[in-house]
């Protein structure tokens, strides 16, 4: 939101009172309380009259400082409140005549005493950012409505990333961003997935622990600054240094939650009725049974809202008159190996005999008459369950729990955005606040049913602060247009810089039929994401009904994603352990390659694979390789010259690829576990798994990790090079048989060797723990 009109004047009707000086300032228990005058004080007369504002500077971990600024203290809501951890670490405080300053591990804050307002954040001698003069502040609009501000200094060269999902360029500089779920596709400025946290090339991060209406001016305001600002009387928020991204996530993550672990089978590929189509048992049948005779694995079946009765949604019942047998239903698709998904959504429209029900046991949202909120948007007469009520929550929870028992699986969540401000909740919050924490609640009461039964997983569309613990997430409705498909991709990693580990969308796009070159371009980026769904709205989305070829490519790569699980699900542990996405702006791997910064139609796919999505019908791509000497996954080779020539580093490519390719690089160095299945996504990782060798530089070590299904380690690999011996010994893990595979290596010496297409490789017993290849040309 907007304030002034220019650099020098407020717009019309606005007025503001700026923090002057640090005028008071008292030590307590580690923090300090400072009260900010809003004009200078020379005299005691100038005591009187006019805002004060009380700051509270604390830490709740090392290297991340709070920031909470009050107003009136008797007008601020208390709930809801994003759940925040707090470990009250040791920091170091001084106060003296010139300044008052907090450490909190590399981080420190100083205020400045006297006047102008200066409050300053750096780490390691050099600072990050400050609110300065004009900064922090109360402001009224036109309207008399209060508002809190505050704006930090952006540096010369510094880039802003985050707000969760946004579909525009990833980096944020020169954007308006409010934090406001709504349901507005993936062509808009609006977004399903809001986070009021965003993070900067200058190694610290800013979270705005505020659940309602944040608006964010990113040097669009003031070009030099970083404006937030919430209706009310308080804004709290909290600095966190890195230095690097993926440390501020990490901190970040702990500060908010993490994602929990997805069982293995969701990273499988899941089929969908789509939404508005005509389907039945045998139109489901039919489905699985064109993927089976095609030789394409199927983890997933997913029935989308049609599986209940129209008008109704959600009462939880299967169409009687389409779905005559659901419970005989869902055991035949369990017997082929299949796991089931149903849609939902929070809301109960009036034809449901579940409305009644809900209304008359106050389980449903309500106007401030009392009587049950409504419209006709969506579903007629559609209420919304009032998820603050503890009753109502299980009220909800049991209606889900029959369908576990009948042999559902997971959980579409979908919608939560579009909510009612003009209602009053069961336990008093706050309707402007509840707004986007409402997708939190929801997705948290489903995720937990789910949890009494195991692994859970659900396939969530609305999220805000702390939904990254629930995942996984998709990144809503969509046009079938390579245009669609950029604009997705750049909300999946914007999303994945707010702390969300795991990302999917719908293959093909959403709305319309896609075209057969988009369907097939889309299909290989959607196996190369963390999740991977087929989905649309009003056309199927089974292969052939584009083209023979479109059964090759998605046999090519849901076949190439199982065997790259040892790899992925080892990304997937990290993201659940650290907070790190499985799907990663290329920034944050590469943050000293300014080249990365603007990125955002290529990634990497966890620390070491390098994905650009082909996005034209004739193939041509061009992306950007970092440096070193990076190979080719799918055929082998190295990638050696920029464009300007043969020189060996960092560049742009241009290239052409077939339905069947794109560019997908493994990182210089990497050593990547490859497994032996290729038929489904669950199966024991280590019993076979090749070890592929990438160009490990002399004196050069990896330490490789092969994750067992709940988590931990399965066994554990350590690979070294020392001149031309590269050695292999496994060091943890059940006697089970291994591969040791140099790739593009085409000459070796070993007894066992093999010479094959990606390189040469040794196959060893369960027995055998240690292999060394001598590289041609050694003694």
């Amino acid at each position: 939101m907007k304030f002034k009109d220019g650099y020098w004047r407020m717009r019309p009707g606005v007025r503001g009172d700026y923090a002057a000086s640090a005028h008071d300032v008292t030590e307590d228990a580690g923090s300090l309380r400072v009260l900010a005058p809003t004009r200078e004080i020379t005299r005691r007369g100038h005591t009187l009259d006019g805002p004060v504002l009380r700051l509270d500077l604390s830490s709740p971990m090392p290297d991340v400082i709070r920031v909470r600024t009050v107003h009136f203290a008797g007008s601020v809501p208390d709930a809801p409140a994003f759940e925040v951890r707090d470990e009250r670490p040791d920091v170091r405080v001084a106060v003296d005549g010139e300044s008052a300053s907090l450490t909190s591990g590399a981080l420190t804050v100083r205020v400045r005493r006297d006047a102008p307002w200066e409050m300053t954040f750096s780490a390691g001698g050099r600072e990050l950012t400050r609110s300065a003069g004009k900064s922090l502040g109360v402001m009224h609009d036109a309207d008399d409505r209060h508002f809190m501000v505050e704006q930090l200094r952006l540096s010369a060269g510094e880039l802003v990333y985050g707000l969760g999902e946004r579909f525009g360029p990833l980096v944020r500089n020169g954007q308006s961003v409010d934090v406001w779920n709504d349901d507005g596709g993936t062509s808009s400025e609006m977004a399903y997935k809001n986070v009021p946290f965003y993070l900067t090339n200058r190694g610290y991060g800013v979270f705005v622990n505020h659940p309602g209406r944040v608006s964010f001016e990113v040097g669009s305001e003031s070009v030099s600054r970083v404006q937030f600002s919430a209706e009310g009387h308080d804004l709290e928020y909290l600095v966190i240094h890195g230095p690097g991204p993926a440390d501020i996530l990490r901190r970040y993550t702990a500060l908010t939650g993490r994602p929990a672990l997805p069982p293995a089978w969701s990273f499988g590929l899941w089929l969908s009725t789509s939404f508005t189509t005509d389907y039945d048992e045998a139109t489901v049948t039919s489905f699985v049974d064109g993927m089976a005779e095609r030789d394409l694995p199927l983890s997933v079946f997913h029935f989308d809202c049609f599986w209940m009765r129209r008008y109704r949604w959600c009462d939880f019942e299967w169409d009687p008159e389409v779905f005559p047998d659901p419970e005989g239903m869902l055991r035949r698709l369990k017997e082929r190996g299949l796991r089931v998904c149903v849609w939902i959504n929070p809301y109960i429209g009036q034809a449901s005999a579940l409305f009644d029900e809900g209304a008359a046991a106050g389980h449903l949202l309500r106007r401030p008459d009392g009587t049950v909120w409504q419209d006709d948007h969506w579903q007629a007469g559609r209420a919304l369950v009032d998820f603050t009520s503890p009753a109502a929550r299980e009220w909800y929870a049991g209606r889900l729990r029959g369908l576990l028992d009948m042999g559902v699986d997971a959980f579409k969540t979908d919608f939560g955005e579009r909510v009612p401000t003009d209602v009053v909740y069961a336990d008093g919050s706050d309707p402007e606040r509840m707004h986007n924490y409402y997708s939190l609640v929801y997705n948290e009461t489903v995720h937990r049913v789910l949890a009494e039964r195991g692994a859970p997983v659900v396939f969530a569309r609305s999220a805000t602060v702390g939904g990254q613990r629930m995942p996984v997430h998709w990144g809503g409705d969509c046009e079938s247009t390579f245009e669609a498909m950029a604009e997705s991709l750049r909300g999946g990693l914007s999303l994945g810089l707010a702390g969300f580990g795991f990302w999917s969308h719908d293959i093909g796009g959403f709305e319309g039929r896609p075209d057969p070159a988009v369907f097939k371009r889309w299909v290989a980026f959607g196996l190369l994401s963390s999740h991977s769904r087929l989905h649309g709205s009003g056309s199927y989305r089974v292969p052939w009904l584009f083209d023979e070829e479109s059964v090759d490519v998605l046999r090519a790569f849901t076949r190439l994603k199982a065997r790259l699980m040892p790899y992925l699900y080892g990304a997937a542990v990290q993201a659940a352990r650290e907070g790190v996405p499985v799907m990663r702006a290329m920034q944050l791997e590469f943050p000293g390659d300014r080249a990365c910064d603007h990125l955002d139609a290529q990634y990497m796919l966890g620390p070491d694979l390098l994905v650009a999505p082909v996005m034209s019908v004739d193939g041509d791509i061009s992306y950007y390789v970092p440096d070193g000497v990076w190979t080719r996954l799918l055929d082998g080779e190295t990638v050696t010259e920029s464009v300007i020539g043969s020189v060996i580093g960092p560049g742009w490519r241009t290239e052409r690829h077939g339905f069947d390719s794109l560019p997908l690089l493994v990182r210089p160095g990497a050593v990547l576990p490859i497994g032996a299945r290729d038929d489904r996504p669950d199966y024991d990782y280590a019993d076979g798994v090749t070890l592929r060798v990438h160009q490990l530089a002399d004196g050069r070590s990896r330490t490789v990790t092969v994750p067992a299904a709940d988590g931990g380690d399965a066994a554990v690999f350590e690979v070294a090079r020392a001149g031309e011996r590269i050695r292999a010994r496994r060091v943890q893990g059940a006697p089970m048989p291994w591969n040791l595979l140099l790739a593009g290596v085409r000459e070796a010496r070993h007894p066992d060797l093999e010479t094959t297409p990606g390189g040469v490789r040794v196959a060893a017993g369960p027995d055998t723990d240690d292999i060394e290849i001598i590289l041609r040309g050694a003694e």
